[in-house]
């Protein structure tokens, strides 16, 4: 459906994407990841034609688009901001871009109430977006790209200005609209959490240019380097020194101390593992051997409980089910890795 071949974009000496090529499949949800500054916006707007690029070719449903103005590439794009009129009803909003586009204003407005109704906003269309929720808003914002019929849709950062659980919820009811219509959406976010929910792929992006493409649990089991790890969820990276065990297990040794940890993949000798919060086991006193450490920080969140814990390998940060006995701080554990991800 989309494929960038070496793509580039520069803003005068300042390089916002570097030689940058995916192809992404029709009908499935493909994430942008990363930090600000990173360029997946910019990436996003070069598929939509808000920006075109300094090298390179784009090409949409087979077709060269490298040059070719937005209004001709049958792409729609949800801003974070949503860019509402707030003079107009909701109806309105959503027909505003096929009335530009010539449409009879009668037949214009009924196609708006249908997509209304998609969404389930009926009964809505004659509300203004200053009488609507945040995430109303957001389904508005998504009808009105809708009912424009493109092949592809695309999103900035669309849940940043909603609060934690009506995020979760809106991205869901995203996610259920992009299955039942088996639409291509581009979505651009900085937030794993995000990425990991909603996404058939995701392509994290680092100083303009691609640091690992995969599925969610690809990236999060397999992630190709310390930083893509510690971008798709919290990782410890820690040195190691590892031999073959037997039945799947490897021998660590860390500092002065062995375990024997499952491992995602094979690696041998001196190496770099990252052991993600979830997966350090924390065994009190009379446990098994293992990595000692002295708990400096234990956090309640709710659904678990935050520990920084000092070892011979750093400090390390772990994190357990609040159903669990806590550990105070202060005190003396041993530690065990549940299962390590050796880094490239």
């Amino acid at each position: 459906m989309i494929r960038f071949d070496s793509v580039s974009k520069l803003f005068g000496v300042t390089r916002a994407v570097d030689r940058v090529s995916f192809d992404l499949s029709e009908g499935t949800l493909t994430t942008l990841l990363g930090p600000s500054g990173c360029g997946k916006t910019t990436t996003l707007r070069l598929i939509a034609g808000l920006e075109l690029p300094t090298e390179g070719r784009i090409e949409i449903e087979g077709r060269d688009v490298t040059a070719m103005p937005a209004a001709e590439r049958r792409v729609a794009m949800v801003f974070q901001s949503y860019a509402l009129f707030p003079h107009m009803s909701v109806r309105e909003n959503v027909a505003y871009g096929l009335i530009v586009g010539g449409m009879a204003k009668r037949a214009a407005l009924a196609r708006a109430e249908e997509m209304l109704d998609t969404l389930g906003l009926a009964g809505l269309g004659e509300r203004y977006p200053s009488a609507l929720s945040g995430g109303q808003q957001q389904r508005v914002a998504v009808a009105r790209a809708l009912v424009l019929r493109p092949r592809v849709l695309l999103f900035d950062e669309p849940l940043s200005n909603l609060d934690a659980r009506l995020r979760r919820r809106v991205r869901e009811d995203i996610r259920d609209l992009q299955r039942r219509l088996g639409l291509t959406v581009v979505y651009v976010t900085h937030d794993q959490a995000e990425a990991l929910a909603v996404s058939d792929v995701v392509v994290v992006m680092r100083e303009g240019r691609i640091a690992q493409i995969g599925s969610p649990r690809e990236l999060y089991d397999a992630p190709a380097d310390s930083f893509v790890a510690d971008f798709m969820g919290e990782a410890n990276v820690i040195e190691a020194e590892v031999t073959p065990g037997a039945d799947g297990f490897a021998r660590v040794v860390v500092g002065n101390h062995a375990l024997s940890v499952p491992l995602t993949r094979q690696a041998v000798g001196r190496v770099r593992l990252a052991v993600r919060p979830e997966a350090i086991q924390l065994a009190l006193p009379n446990g098994a051997a293992g990595l000692p450490g002295t708990v400096r920080r234990a956090v309640f969140v709710g659904a678990h409980i935050e520990y920084e814990i000092d070892t011979p390998a750093g400090q390390l940060f772990a994190t357990a089910p609040s159903t669990e006995p806590p550990v105070s701080v202060g005190a003396t554990v041993s530690l065990g890795f549940r299962r390590a991800i050796p880094l490239g």
